[in-house]
C-alpha cells in the first residue's frame, strides 16, 4: 500500500500569483510511505531552491516516485495537508473575483488537474484525500514517537481556520480534546511582535536566539497585556493590540539596523510570554489526563528554547518533537493518516533518523560530476575521509560535508552540513563571515557522540538521545570555555547527539576529531549561504563551495579544495537563468521631473526581492537562448566593461539569480538523483 502526502502551493516554479504569498501555502513537501513506513521524503525547497517554497511540490513528488520505482498511477492514496472545505474557502477568497484566473475554485478538481498536467496521467478523484491540518501535525508526531499513549499538542500559525489542538494518542487513535481558534494563534502572536524588531515570517527562530541577550522583566508587564490565561488551560490573545503598543512604547527597528538593548529585552519578554502560555496549557492537560509523555508538532514546536525548558521542568517523563514540525511535516502526517485508513498504520517505533531525501549516487557518478568543475578545484579520492577531514578541522578548516541521503526537515544533521572546530569562540564569527552572512548573535549547534553527551551537557535524567536538534540544553559549567563556538550567551546549546547506528559516517568523523583533540563534539550548521535552502545535490554543494570562502568540501569519498581558475575556465562555464528568475525593465522616478529605466532581476516568490543589474548585463542575459557559455556571452565585450560584467555575473551567482555550471554537468534530473536511495 503506497500513500503519498503533500504540502505546498498551487503555482509552478516559474509562475507568480501575488495572492498566494501570505496564505497557508508554504513549506511544500512530498512524503511517500509503504504500509506505514516512510520510503522517501523531501521538501520542495531543496529541489527548486526557493526557501520555504510555496510552489506545487512537483519535483518532490517525482523524487518520491523514483525512490520507490513507482509511477503516480501506482499510488493508492494521495493526501493533501488541509481539509477540502478550508481549501475551497481559500480558493474562493483568493480567486473568486478573478474570473480570468483559470483556477478552479474546487480544491479536488484543482489538485486533480495539477497532478494530471504534471504527470500526464488521469487521477481518479476517489484517490485524493484532504485531511485536517492539525490532525496531520498531531499524527506526524504521535505515530513517530513510539509511545503507546501520550498527550499531543500541535500549535502553529494557522490552518483549517484553527491555530492548534490538544489530543490524546492511545494505541492507534487520536482523540481531540481541545482546539485553539485562529485569533488565539501563538504563531501569529510571535510573528506580530517580531515585526517591531525588523523581522517577519520565517524569522521567528532568529528572535529566539536573540532573547538570551535580554532581560524579560523590562517589558513583562507590557506583554502581559497581550494575553490572558484562563481556567482549564485556556488562553486569549489580543493580536490587534500588539503592534500599536510596541510601536508606542519602543523604538521600532527597521531591517538592517543594529539591535539595541531595548530590542533584546523585547525578544526576551516575548519568549517568556510564549513559554508561560504553553506551560499553562500543558500543565492543565497533564493534570487532567494523567499522561506522562508528550508529543509536539506545528511550527511553534520548533522553538527549541521552549522545548528545552519544558524538558527540565520534569512535567513529563519524556517529550518527542517531530523533527519536521513545520508544515512540511504535515505531508508526513497526511500520508500516515490515509495509510492507517487503509489498514496499514505506522509501526509503533521511535523515530531514529530522517535521512529520507535524495542520495548522491555512487562515488563514480559523483566523481564524474565533480570532475566537470576541473580548473576551479583540485580533487582526490580517499579511503580515510574521516581521518583526513578531522585533521583539517583540528587545524582550523571549515568544511562542507555532504554524504548519503539528505535530511527531511529544517536541520542539517550530518549529511548536508558545514562542520568546524567547536572550541575557538572566534569560529562563530569566522563562519558567519565566510559563508552564512547572518546575524552575529545567533548561535551554532554542537553535534556530540551519543555516548559522550552527558560529559559535556547537563541533561535531564529522563532524557535519552537528542538526534534532531529539537531541544536547547545546558552546557556543563566546566565545558563552556571548551565549547566556545557552540555555547550560547546563556550557557546553552541546541544539541544533536550522533549515533553510530543511524549515521556511521558522521559518527566516525566526530570520533576521529575526538581522538585528536579529546573533544567528541563538532560545530554543525546547515550547508547553505544566506539566500538559499540547504544544499541537496552535488551541483548545489559545488556552487555553494565556489561562492563562499569555505576551506574545503567533502562529497562522499572525494576531498575537494579550490584552485585559482584561469580565464578560460570561467569562460567555459554555461550561463542560464533559474526557473524562478526573470528579467524586467521598470521606470524609476529619480526626481519629480526625471525618471530612468531600471534593469533588474526578480523572482517568482514573494520574498525574493529585485536585484538591479546594469543595462549591459540585462541585454546580454535577455539575449540568451537556453544557455550559453560565459565566453560566448562576452565574445564582443572588451576591456574594463568585460571585467565589470564578469564581476556583476559572479555577484548574481552568489545571490542565486543566475546559474553557472560546467558544460558537462546536467541540472540534476531527479530521476538520476534518485538511484541508490537505500
Amino acid at each position: 500500500m503506497l500513500c503519498l502526502g503533500l504540502s505546498g502551493g498551487l503555482d509552478k516554479v516559474h509562475e507568480y500569483r501575488p495572492a498566494l504569498s501570505h496564505t497557508f501555502l508554504h513549506d511544500g513537501a512530498a512524503v511517500l510511505v509503504r504500509d506505514g513506513r516512510v520510503l522517501a521524503a523531501v521538501e520542495e525547497e531543496r529541489l527548486n531552491r526557493i526557501k520555504h517554497s510555496n510552489k506545487f511540490p512537483a519535483q518532490a513528488i517525482r523524487y518520491c516516485l523514483a525512490a520507490a520505482g513507482a509511477q503516480l498511477k501506482d499510488i493508492d492514496r494521495i493526501a493533501f495537508y488541509a481539509t477540502e472545505s478550508y481549501c475551497n474557502a481559500m480558493l474562493r477568497l483568493l480567486f473568486g473575483s478573478e474570473t480570468q484566473s483559470g483556477i478552479p475554485l474546487d480544491a479536488r478538481t484543482l489538485l486533480q488537474l495539477m497532478l494530471s498536467q504534471e504527470f500526464d496521467t488521469e487521477i481518479e478523484p476517489s484517490r485524493l484525500s484532504f485531511v485536517s491540518h492539525h490532525h496531520a501535525h498531531a499524527t506526524s508526531t504521535f505515530a513517530m514517537s513510539g509511545y503507546d499513549e501520550g498527550l499531543v499538542l500541535a500549535i502553529d500559525g494557522g490552518g483549517d481556520f484553527l491555530s492548534g489542538m490538544v489530543a490524546i494518542g492511545s494505541g492507534r487513535r487520536l482523540t481531540q480534546l481541545h482546539t485553539f481558534p485562529e485569533d488565539g494563534s501563538l504563531g501569529l502572536f510571535y510573528l506580530e511582535a517580531i515585526k517591531c524588531l525588523g523581522y517577519g515570517l520565517f524569522d521567528e527562530y532568529k528572535v529566539m536566539g536573540l532573547a538570551p541577550y535580554g532581560d524579560p522583566s523590562r517589558f513583562r508587564v507590557l506583554f502581559q497585556q497581550f494575553y490572558e490565561l484562563k481556567e482549564n488551560g485556556g488562553y486569549k490573545i489580543h493580536l490587534n493590540d500588539i503592534a500599536p503598543a510596541l510601536e508606542r512604547d519602543i523604538h521600532v527597528r527597521r531591517k538592517g539596523m543594529p539591535f539595541t538593548q531595548e530590542h533584546k529585552d523585547v525578544s526576551a519578554a516575548l519568549q517568556e510570554a510564549l513559554e508561560r502560555i504553553v506551560f499553562h496549557v500543558l500543565r492543565h492537560h497533564r493534570e487532567v489526563t494523567g499522561m506522562k509523555r508528550l508529543c509536539l508538532a506545528g511550527g511553534v514546536a520548533h522553538n527549541c528554547t521552549l522545548t528545552g525548558k519544558l524538558l527540565y521542568t520534569g512535567l513529563f517523563d519524556d517529550i518527542f518533537v517531530q523533527p519536521a514540525a513545520h508544515d512540511a511535516g504535515c505531508a508526513l502526517g497526511a500520508a500516515l493518516m490515509v495509510s492507517e485508513e487503509q489498514g496499514r498504520p505506522a509501526p509503533r517505533e521511535r523515530l531514529q533518523h530522517v535521512y529520507w531525501g535524495p542520495a548522491l549516487g555512487d562515488d563514480d557518478a559523483v566523481e564524474r560530476e565533480v570532475a566537470a568543475w576541473r580548473g576551479h578545484i583540485d580533487v582526490q579520492r580517499s579511503a580515510n575521509v574521516a581521518s583526513v577531514v578531522a585533521e583539517w578541522i583540528a587545524n582550523g578548516s571549515v568544511v562542507g560535508w555532504v554524504q548519503g541521503r539528505s535530511e527531511f526537515g529544517p536541520r542539517a544533521l550530518g549529511n548536508r552540513s558545514i562542520v568546524a572546530d567547536p572550541r575557538p569562540a572566534k569560529n562563530k564569527d569566522r563562519i558567519n563571515a565566510i559563508v552564512k552572512k547572518r546575524e552575529g548573535y545567533r548561535p551554532f549547534a554542537p553535534s556530540v557522540l551519543e555516548e559522550h553527551a552527558a560529559e559535556f551537557f547537563d541533561l535531564p535524567k529522563s532524557a535519552g538521545a537528542f538526534p534532531f536538534m529539537n531541544f536547547v540544553v545546558r552546557v556543563r559549567d566546566c565545558k563552556r570555555s571548551v565549547l566556545g563556538a557552540v555555547t550560547h550567551v546563556d550557557g546553552t546549546a541546541r544539541l544533536q547527539t550522533v549515533s553510530r547506528r543511524s549515521n556511521p559516517r558522521y559518527w566516525e568523523l566526530i570520533n576521529e576529531f575526538h581522538k585528536r583533540t579529546g573533544v567528541p563534539v563538532l560545530l554543525n550548521t546547515s550547508f547553505n549561504n544566506n539566500v538559499e535552502p540547504i544544499v541537496q545535490s552535488v551541483t548545489d554543494a559545488m556552487v555553494t563551495f565556489l561562492t563562499t570562502d569555505l576551506d574545503a568540501l567533502v562529497i562522499g569519498s572525494l576531498l575537494i579544495t579550490k584552485r585559482v581558475a584561469a580565464p578560460e575556465d570561467w569562460a567555459a562555464l554555461r550561463v542560464s537563468l533559474p526557473a524562478y528568475t526573470s528579467l524586467r525593465r521598470t521606470p524609476d522616478h529619480v526626481t519629480a521631473e526625471c525618471r530612468e529605466i531600471v534593469c533588474e532581476t526578480y523572482t517568482t516568490f514573494s520574498d525574493g526581492g529585485a536585484v538591479r543589474i546594469s543595462p549591459d548585463l540585462f541585454e546580454l542575459l535577455h539575449g540568451i537562448k537556453g544557455d550559453a557559455t560565459l565566453g560566448e556571452l562576452l565574445a564582443h565585450v572588451k576591456g574594463e566593461r568585460r571585467d565589470a560584467i564578469i564581476l556583476e555575473l559572479r555577484q548574481l551567482w552568489e545571490k542565486r539569480r543566475i546559474c553557472l555550471r560546467p558544460a558537462a554537468t546536467n541540472l540534476g534530473d531527479l530521476r538520476d538523483q534518485a538511484h541508490a536511495t537505500g
